[in-house]
C-alpha cells in the first residue's frame, strides 16, 4: 500500500514512555554540549571547523567524497577547489551557515529559507519540483522503494504544513528533538528538490535546533552518525512509510543527538587543550608577534594561507609571510607547497579533525 504522507502535527501521541526516556538523555547530552561549546573563545573557530566536518560526513551519505586535505585546501570566497567533491562539501558549509545567520536573526525557518539553501547547495534555482517522475529507488537492486507527491501543488500544499509546523509551537507540545525527527522524516518523504532532499534535511534538524534554543552555534555532528548507521537510516525511514514504525525512527534519531553531543564534547575539548598549548608556546617563543588573532586564525583554517592571515589580522603580505615562517620555525605549524599555493598546516589540529572517530571513542 503507497504510504500517505500525514498533515503535521501527527494525530497521536507519539511521545511514549521510550521515547520520552531517550528524549530526557539526549536534551541532557546536547545542553552539556552546548556549554562546552560556550568554552571556546571564538564562535567561529567551531563554525568553521565543526561545520565543515558536518558537511563533509552529510555528503559522503550521498556518496560525495572528499579528503581532508582537498577539503581544507579549498578557498570558498574565491571558489578554488581540488576536487569536485570538495566543492559541493564548502556549499554544503556555506548554505549552513548562511541557514544559521539567517535563523538566528530572524527566529524563523521558512520555506523560503530552505529554497534558498538548496540553491546554495546545488548551484541552481530550480526550487521545488514542478515535474512529475520522481521515485526513490534501492542503490542496490534499482527497486523502487518509495514515490513522493508527484504533483507540484502537492508538494507545495506539504511544505505549507511542514513550515507552519517548524515554527508554530502552539501545534503541539512535544519536545522540540522529538518534532525534529517528525519533521526530517517529513521533509524527507515530501522530497521537494528535484536534488540535494538528503543534504537540505540534514541543514534543518540543525537549524531547527538552533530555532528551538537547544544549540547556539551549528556544530552537531549528527550526519557522521547517520554516515555510520546509514543502512539504519534508510530503513528506518520506510520502516515508518511501510510499518508507521514511529517510536523506533524517533528513538534512532534521539540516540544520535546523545551519541553526536557526547563525541562533539570530546572533540571541543581536544580544540580547547590544543589551543592552550599553542597559546603558550606563542606567548614563549613568539611574543613578539603573539595575538589572540593569529591564534584564532590557526583554528579557523587547519590548512591557513598567507592570504588568510593577510585578511584575519589585516596585515601586509610581507608581515604575513613572515609570521607564518617563524611559526613554521617552532612546529606550530608544517609548510606545505601545493600548486602555485603554501600552504601552512596546523598538524595537531588536523590530525584531531582527520582521526575525529577513533579521537572521540567511536
Amino acid at each position: 500500500m503507497a504510504y500517505k504522507i500525514p498533515q503535521l502535527p501527527l494525530d497521536f501521541d507519539i511521545e511514549t514512555k521510550a521515547i520520552l526516556k531517550k528524549t530526557a538523555a539526549a536534551r541532557s547530552a546536547l545542553a552539556e554540549m552546548k556549554g562546552a561549546a560556550l568554552s571556546i573563545p571564538n564562535e567561529s573557530i567551531l563554525i568553521s571547523t565543526l561545520s565543515l566536518q558536518e558537511a563533509k560526513d552529510s555528503s559522503a551519505i550521498e556518496n560525495i567524497i572528499t579528503t581532508h586535505d582537498e577539503l581544507y585546501q579549498g578557498d570558498y570566497l574565491k571558489k578554488e577547489f581540488k576536487s569536485i567533491a570538495s566543492k559541493e562539501v564548502h556549499n554544503y558549509a556555506e548554505a549552513l551557515r548562511w541557514g544559521f545567520e539567517t535563523v538566528r536573526q530572524k527566529g524563523i525557518l521558512t520555506n523560503n529559507h530552505i529554497i534558498q539553501m538548496q540553491a546554495t547547495l546545488e548551484e541552481n534555482d530550480a526550487g521545488f519540483r514542478k515535474v512529475p517522475g520522481t521515485e526513490l529507488k534501492n542503490e542496490q537492486t534499482g527497486e523502487i522503494v518509495y514515490t513522493p507527491p508527484q504533483t507540484h501543488d502537492e508538494v507545495v500544499a506539504f511544505m505549507r504544513n511542514l513550515e507552519q509546523f517548524i515554527n508554530d509551537n502552539s501545534l503541539s507540545d512535544w519536545d522540540p528533538l522529538v518534532k525534529m525527527a517528525i519533521i526530517h522524516h517529513q521533509f524527507e518523504s515530501i522530497h521537494p528538490f528535484y536534488d540535494g532532499n538528503g543534504r537540505t534535511g540534514r541543514i534543518i534538524n540543525i537549524l531547527y535546533l538552533v530555532k528551538e534554543g537547544l544549540l547556539n552555534l551549528p556544530i552537531l555532528y549528527l550526519s557522521r552518525y547517520i554516515n555510520q548507521n546509514k543502512a539504519d537510516y534508510y530503513r528506518l525511514l520506510q520502516k515508518v512509510r511501510s510499518e508507521n514504525a514511529w517510536e523506533e525512527w524517533v528513538l534512532y534519531i534521539l540516540d544520535g543527538v546523545e551519541q553526536t553531543s557526547l563525541q562533539t564534547i570530546k572533540l571541543i575539548d581536544g580544540i580547547k587543550a590544543i589551543m592552550q598549548r599553542h597559546k603558550h608556546k606563542l606567548r614563549r617563543d613568539l611574543p613578539k608577534i603573539y595575538s589572540q588573532d593569529l591564534l584564532n586564525n590557526l583554528f579557523r583554517h587547519p590548512y591557513t594561507k598567507i592570504d588568510f592571515v593577510m585578511a584575519d589580522l589585516a596585515v601586509s603580505r610581507p608581515t604575513a609571510t613572515r609570521y607564518l615562517d617563524e611559526l613554521t620555525a617552532i612546529n606550530i605549524v608544517h609548510k606545505h607547497k601545493l600548486g602555485k599555493d603554501n600552504y601552512y598546516i596546523n598538524h595537531e589540529l588536523f590530525d584531531l579533525l582527520a582521526n575525529v572517530n577513533s579521537n572521540t571513542g567511536t
